[in-house]
């Protein structure tokens, strides 16, 4: 039982590292301008909402093609910005993690896959 554990230990150990690795990549990539590490924390089928507070849209939609433009015209040009990442739950393949930064909250799920683990949702707002 014991060596079992231990395993379940290690590999959730495993995980956790790479969730943050993936969690850095996104926001390090964003605010250094690095397209590459932005594509390699993006799921091909990323959803990145943010609510406007318009009627006719009440959700801003950015997809992963979009954030890898954004990132490489310069992202958020703070490469020395500070965040906070918050691990809340790891579940088997899937993931939620909080993303604070200067400019902006993330909510973030992450899944693992045949390729790692990458973000595929991001809920967002802007901080004021």
């Amino acid at each position: 039982m014991e060596s079992t554990a231990r395993a379940a230990d290690e590999r959730l150990a495993g995980d956790v590292a790479a969730i943050e690795a993936a969690v850095r990549d996104y926001i390090e990539g964003w605010y250094s301008g690095d397209a590459e590490r932005m594509d390699r924390a993006l799921h091909d089928d990323l959803v990145k909402r943010t609510p406007t507070g318009e009627a006719e849209a009440d959700l801003r939609n950015v997809r992963k093609d979009r954030m890898i433009e954004l990132t490489s015209a310069g992202g958020g040009e703070m490469p020395d910005a500070a965040y906070e990442i918050h691990i809340d739950d790891v579940s088997d393949d899937i993931a939620t993690v909080r993303l604070g930064s200067p400019e902006y909250l993330d909510y973030l799920h992450l899944a693992k896959t045949s390729d790692g683990w990458s973000i595929v949702n991001v809920l967002f707002h802007v901080v004021d």
